[in-house]
């Protein structure tokens, strides 16, 4: 348990994790994935070359320290975190080895004089309280989505019954369990885990569910990136019949149900888990703007499906944006903008959901405030690490 004077000595931390928190994060990185390799398939390595990872981690260990005193104000950043964890099946054990590198990453960037005997006995009950926070959330998902129907723990085996391209860089799979029994029923903007073996090593990844569920089999929609292990893998080496290692689903970027038009704007391969949300709004009957921006027409993934489903029900409105439209298939050319974005907007009594790319996720936040689009009316999802928007 924190004393107030500990409160007090993570508050003041506040300003030195301001200036040198990716500092701390990336050392502790280094610290973490050089000794302790039984933690490296939990991380991207990808998110750690680009920085993401130790950003999130900054951005994260900052929102802590600020709110040490008000953690109802994090409710929204722990349940992303819980749920991504949960979703690699993180264990408590590992959060002794994560705090045990923290503290040393603080002792070695911050040096003995900030880092002093009080600060880090601090930062030690803080990391603490907070591990313990978090891994009594992750196992209280465990344990719902072990006893719901359908439901498992730990990885189950599931078989690639299809293997579709849906466009030049995404390539949909459906899977199927092994042991043929029902599979749990997520909600419409879940993702999946996996784990995967290789020579080089273990991995595991996340993945959107880009189908409603059925109660019967899962289907994910992968962007092949360039250098990815896991995603070349599954587009170059995953043939139907493999078997692959599946954690339940888990995630919490799903429609809140307020009788609101609905706006969906995505980017790139974000639209896989808008497939999903778009149908389960168009099911209760709402009034729907979904909005896709992408390079061009090749990697536009579920074209003729979106416009079929347009056909079909007249409270959708589709729209598409590319880059390059020398297709003609797409509504506007160019880069999505403020002024476009704010002609698409039926009004500001909306709720929008947005995925994709960071700079795009960045653009539509300052451009939903500037058009006055309250934020408890907004909700977005990311891919690999959280990061801050503003």
């Amino acid at each position: 348990m924190l004393t107030e004077p500990q409160r007090d000595i993570i508050k003041a931390t506040v300003p030195v994790l301001e200036s040198q928190g990716e500092a701390l994060t990336q050392h502790f990185y280094h610290i973490m994935l050089s000794e302790y390799p039984e933690v490296r398939p939990l991380f991207n390595q990808a998110a750690q070359a680009s920085g993401r990872q130790p950003r999130a981690l900054a951005n994260s260990l900052l929102m802590y320290a600020k709110h040490i005193d008000e953690l109802d104000q994090l409710k929204e950043l722990i349940s992303i975190v819980t749920h991504k964890h949960a979703s690699l099946q993180i264990q408590p054990d590992q959060y002794a080895i994560v705090g045990a590198c923290l503290i040393r990453a603080i002792q070695e960037v911050l040096g003995p004089d900030l880092a002093t005997d009080e600060v880090i006995t601090a930062w030690e009950r803080a990391y603490v309280s907070l591990a313990n926070l978090l891994s009594q959330t992750e196992e209280n998902l465990y344990q719902r989505t072990e006893q719901a129907q359908g439901g498992w723990r730990g990885e189950r085996l599931f078989y690639v019954a299809d293997k579709v391209q849906e466009s030049s860089i995404i390539t949909s799979f459906y899977l199927k369990p092994v042991d043929g029994q029902p599979v749990l029923h997520h909600q419409a903007g879940q993702y999946l885990g996996f784990r995967f073996v290789f020579p080089e090593g273990e991995q595991r990844r996340n993945y959107s569910l880009s189908a409603p569920a059925n109660g019967e089999s899962y289907r994910i929609s992968v962007k092949r990136e360039p250098g990815g292990l896991v995603s070349n893998y599954l587009h170059d080496t995953v043939q139907v019949g493999d078997e692959l290692r599946v954690f339940p689903p888990f995630g919490q970027f799903t429609l809140q149900r307020p009788q609101r038009p609905i706006v969906l704007l995505s980017a790139g391969v974000g639209i896989t888990p808008m497939v999903p949300l778009l149908e389960e709004a168009l099911s209760t009957g709402q009034d729907v703007v979904f909005v896709h921006a992408a390079q061009n027409h090749e990697v536009d993934p579920f074209y003729t499906w979106l416009y079929e489903l347009a056909e079909q029900y007249p409270q959708l409105t589709l729209f598409k944006c590319y880059e390059n439209n020398d297709s003609g298939k797409a509504h506007h050319e160019g880069m999505l903008n403020e002024a476009l974005l704010g002609s698409l907007l039926p009004h500001t009594d909306i709720d929008v959901y947005y995925l994709g790319p960071t700079p795009f996720m960045a653009f539509v936040r300052r451009t939903l405030k500037k058009l006055g689009v309250p934020d408890t009316q907004c909700y977005y999802e990311f891919f690999g690490p959280a990061e801050a928007l503003d």
